[in-house]
């Protein structure tokens, strides 16, 4: 059975469709849980969109995301789970999977969002499979439609 469980948790639906089932799968295997939100930063700090990259913004988006950081946590407290949390900064894919490597987790678990159109799915992000072809352990992907 699973020892150390990662969630990395962004707030969505699919993200707390994701928390509640990493809950359920902890308790039924007494893992010990650890739950982290990745938060994003520029990948060229000096430019931002033709202009010179300030910082302005970066403690609002802080904020927002250890809002989620301490949603997660506060829900799986409230189930009596006992959870360490981490912010962590950069891209999603290499800091959860660098993550994982440094609890030495056993699973990782992310919730996706299924799109309906060819061009929604262009546009978003691939996270989910990007992470299961780089993660060190299992990965558990929680579906939502």
């Amino acid at each position: 059975m699973y020892k150390r469980i990662l969630l990395a948790y962004d707030g969505t639906e699919s993200g707390q469709k994701a928390l509640l089932d990493c809950r359920d799968l902890a308790q039924w295997g007494q893992s010990e849980l650890s739950l982290v939100a990745v938060m994003p930063v520029p990948t060229n700090p000096m430019m931002i969109e033709g202009g010179l990259y300030d910082g302005v913004g970066d403690e609002e988006l802080k904020a927002t995301y250890e809002s989620i950081l301490d949603d997660g946590l506060q829900r799986l407290s409230l189930a009596g789970r006992r959870v360490h949390g981490e912010l962590l900064a950069g891209d999603p894919v290499r800091e959860i999977t660098e993550y994982a490597r440094k609890i030495e987790a056993d699973l990782i678990v992310v919730g996706h969002k299924h799109l309906d159109g060819w061009a929604a799915r262009w546009w978003r992000s691939a996270t989910s499979p990007a992470l299961i072809e780089h993660a060190p352990c299992s990965v558990l992907v929680v579906i939502t439609h």
